[in-house]
């Protein structure tokens, strides 16, 4: 590199599969492709399988079992170049092609800032669903700030700091594994970023197509807090998730699962136990979401 050229940046792209979307997938991936103005390598790691439909020259991993969204996660950063992490689900699509570069450059100016995540909408309908907002206040997607969870199926992560917190909650499976990363970041002084003006597309699907929702939403809810917070905090925050699961789950049959979820959270190994500090509570605080909501 000449003097004065400043290097381009790196970012290691994650893509999980099970061979189930072979037209998203193709569309994702030549989305990823076609960024400018960055330096990218992809890994595909097949979920309890052999990838296929993968361009020449793609890294791929393929795990015997399905192992989950964030250990699979967690295998592809490690078998990924970059000092970015790009998480990105096999059915999202970067419409613009400085996307990446764009997302990037928010982490450049602000060392202490881990993760970027755009705004996720509907390519048919241009709807941002509630649950991609990152925010209570999530009636306005279009208002970008600071934000102290995300939307885990499309977002930039620092690398540095992403191992520094050990990574995705791996056993968790399936649902919430952006709150605990988010904590855990947000605990090592970290902070992130919520920029609508940088759009990525995504079916608006409903999580609840997923058989076992109900049930491992509730758990990895109560495997949070039982990890996360002061144990002052963790029966405000339960108490909280009790009365939005009466308030919005009417279904009866929806409701058991979801409290034999909420049993379970409290029966397995949540993993290792690092609650925050008051520091970061008071931080979440100010930021706009007390962590008992």
């Amino acid at each position: 590199m000449s003097p004065g050229t400043a290097a381009r940046t790196s970012i290691g792209a994650v893509v999980l599969t099970m061979n189930d979307r072979p037209r998203e997938f193709g569309l994702a991936l030549e989305s990823l492709f076609a960024q400018e103005g960055v330096d990218l390598d992809v890994v595909v790691v097949g979920n309890g399988c052999v990838p296929e439909q993968v361009p020449e020259g793609v890294r791929t991993v393929s795990l015997p079992e399905n192992l989950g969204i964030p250990e699979g996660r967690n295998v592809g950063a490690r078998n990924v170049e970059g000092d970015f992490l790009i998480f990105f689900d096999n059915d999202a699509v970067l419409p613009d092609r400085d996307a990446l570069a764009r997302l990037a450059a928010h982490l450049h100016r602000d060392p202490r800032l881990a993760y970027v995540q755009p705004r996720i909408a509907d390519p048919d309908t241009h709807v941002t669903l509630r649950r991609w907002v990152p925010r209570l206040r999530a009636s306005d997607p279009a208002r970008p700030g600071v934000v102290t969870v995300m939307a885990e199926g499309v977002v930039l992560v620092r690398r540095s700091a992403f191992e520094q917190v050990g990574g995705w909650p791996g056993h968790f499976f399936l649902f919430h594994e952006g709150i605990d990363l988010a904590w855990r970041l947000w605990d090592r002084g970290y902070t992130g970023l919520y920029t609508p003006d940088i759009i990525v597309h995504h079916p608006a699907t409903d999580p609840a197509r997923h058989d076992r929702f109900y049930e491992l939403s509730a758990r990895n809810r109560v495997w949070l807090a039982r990890r996360n917070l002061p144990r002052l905090l963790i029966p405000a925050n339960l108490a909280a998730w009790v009365l939005l699961t009466l308030w919005r789950v009417r279904d009866g049959h929806a409701r058991r699962v979801a409290f034999a979820g909420f049993a379970q959270g409290f029966r397995g190994e949540p993993g290792v136990r690092a609650p925050m500090s008051w520091r970061t509570v008071l931080r979440l605080t100010r930021a706009g979401r007390p962590p008992v909501v």
